[in-house]
């Protein structure tokens, strides 16, 4: 009779210790907060590598070559296909739409949209020669043609060592002119993580 009182306190701790454990906690951060917790590629990795490398690419000779040869028009750009040739699964759709913003944002170049965007475009100007009054349809066969596409790949080397691993990510761009296929810029960035995770002990 004595232990009855322990064994209730006991499971009373029990169940609240399990009942602790399952519970979830939610944190609101900032869009621009970072946050590392498994070590692997994340969103802060995509924006900054992006943001790097279009800076990078923008400060080469070949656009003042190009504004130079062609007065003060800007050159199109499009973005073709980002290879993710990594360990791990990495969005690249979040990495490519990252490029395009810096792109974008930079005022220095016209982008034009990527080849499955053309395709509901087009739709659209089909549709809009059968439906659309004739003083606000927009006509086939005027669409910017890109003088550049940007292409890349994501790799990674992992080093493990017990508990503790080195991530490297190098993150290779490449610019080609569509008129000759001349590389005009070739960019690359490297991250590197120091990854050690800790034993679960009771």
């Amino acid at each position: 009779m004595s232990h009855r009182p322990s064994l209730r306190i006991g499971l009373a701790l029990l169940a609240l210790v399990t009942v602790t454990a399952c519970s979830t906690q939610v944190e609101r951060l900032q869009a621009t907060d970072v946050k590392d917790l498994s070590g692997g590629w994340n969103d802060t990795d995509s924006r900054l590598v992006s943001e790097e490398m279009i800076r990078d690419s923008l400060s080469r000779p070949w656009l003042q070559e190009w504004g130079a040869a062609r007065g003060s028009k800007r050159p199109a750009l499009i973005v073709g296909e980002v290879r993710n040739l990594s360990h791990e699964h990495i969005n690249v759709n979040t990495f490519t739409l990252d490029v395009e913003r810096a792109l974008i944002n930079s005022g220095k170049i016209d982008f034009v949209a990527t080849k499955d965007e053309r395709k509901g475009i087009r739709e659209e100007r089909k549709d809009q020669d059968i439906n659309a009054r004739e003083d606000t349809r927009n006509a086939m066969g005027r669409e910017l043609g890109a003088d550049f596409m940007m292409t890349g790949t994501i790799n990674t080397i992992v080093d493990p060592n017990g508990d503790t691993q080195v991530l490297f990510y190098q993150v290779n761009m490449t610019l080609i002119s569509l008129v000759d296929n001349r590389k005009v810029w070739v960019g690359q960035k490297e991250i590197k993580k120091l990854v050690t995770r800790s034993k679960l002990r009771f």
